[in-house]
């Protein structure tokens, strides 16, 4: 049956797109170029509208008593999922999206589903007291859904980096037969690789915040779900890249005496394509990059909590230096 869903999904998924690319200049979805942008070209967004709903489409008409049992779950992900529409379609403030996401993680917190440890160091749990528990989460889900959002600037980047994740959270849930791991990265993998169809360098549209922001709550529900088996330290390395781009590109505002939340074209995926002018060269590259943390989170998933830790600020330092912008003028 569920074999069957997810074909459902992907079919759902290509018509779905079809019709949003079709219907988007009627209700102002597209994307005009300006000084941050990576293309020239006026492109058809919001193809998070289509490729989420025809998640909640085919659960709702094929496998309701499945999206009963975890009615919270995907309660918190449409919530998300509908302030991500609107900013698609109305650029609305950040404010506003932390409204939504703190309704979400509510949602999440009253069913017990919270990031509660941080795991075991030497010897130690280390265990956040309960007024602490709710405005972690709450911090780990808009940070994540942003870090996420930051990554979605080139053709195929976001889709590509959160296929790695989902599937490595899917073989952590067919290792320890969890339904919820299986089943929620599996439907987002499937509808991600229907929307690369599309998305794929030279993009015919893009996913836009209904589709990044999704993506952020789901990788975060799947990684506080994931923690029951694995150590939170071996999650960091699982979900790496959106983490390290974040923290890279506010050091470097830091270090320049500017904005935090200026925006700029200081990521990752800016230094990259500005090595080469490929674009997918540079999606290839970085969710490459992905693919071998998410290999090293996966096989230190029962190892020591600080080692992992130790080892993940390692890898972290080289790659804040790897992608140091003032390299060029320090060779000059």
């Amino acid at each position: 049956m569920k074999i069957i869903l997810l074909m459902g999904i992907f079919v759902s998924t290509l018509i779905f797109i079809f019709i949003l690319k079709k219907i988007a200049q009627k209700f102002s979805l597209m994307d005009i170029p300006n000084e941050r942008s990576m293309h020239e070209k006026i492109i058809p967004r919001g193809a998070g509208i289509a490729f989420v709903f025809s998640i909640f489409f085919i659960l709702f008409f094929f496998d309701l008593e499945y999206l009963k049992t975890y009615y919270y779950i995907y309660f918190a992900i449409a919530i998300v999922w509908i302030v991500g529409i609107l900013d698609d379609l109305r650029d609305i403030s950040p404010k506003i999206k932390f409204v939504f996401i703190f309704f979400a993680t509510l949602i999440l917190y009253y069913n017990n589903f919270t990031i509660y440890s941080l795991g075991t160091y030497l010897g130690y749990e280390i265990i956040f007291p309960s007024w602490l528990v709710f405005p972690f989460t709450f911090f780990a889900l808009a940070g994540y859904t942003n870090a996420l959002n930051l990554m979605d600037g080139l053709d195929g980047l976001a889709a590509s980096i959160s296929i790695v994740m989902l599937t490595t959270f899917f073989a952590i849930g067919i290792q320890h037969n969890d339904e919820l791991l299986i089943t929620l990265s599996s439907f987002f993998i499937v509808t991600l690789v229907a929307f690369l169809i599309f998305n794929w360098h030279p993009a015919k549209i893009f996913m836009g915040d209904s589709g990044s922001l999704t993506l952020g709550v789901v990788i975060v529900i799947l990684t506080i779900q994931a923690v029951q088996y694995i150590t939170p330290a071996s999650v960091l390395f699982i979900i790496a890249l959106p983490l390290l781009d974040t923290f890279i590109v506010m050091t470097r505002r830091i270090q320049r005496h500017q904005s935090l939340f200026i925006a700029d074209k200081n990521h990752m995926h800016h230094f990259l394509y500005n090595v080469k002018g490929d674009i997918r060269y540079t999606v290839v590259i970085l969710a490459t990059m992905q693919a071998i943390f998410s290999i090293i989170g996966y096989q230190v998933s029962q190892a020591n909590n600080l080692l992992s830790l130790v080892l993940f600020m390692l890898l972290f330092y080289i790659y804040l230096n790897l992608f140091d912008q003032r390299l060029k003028r320090r060779k000059k």
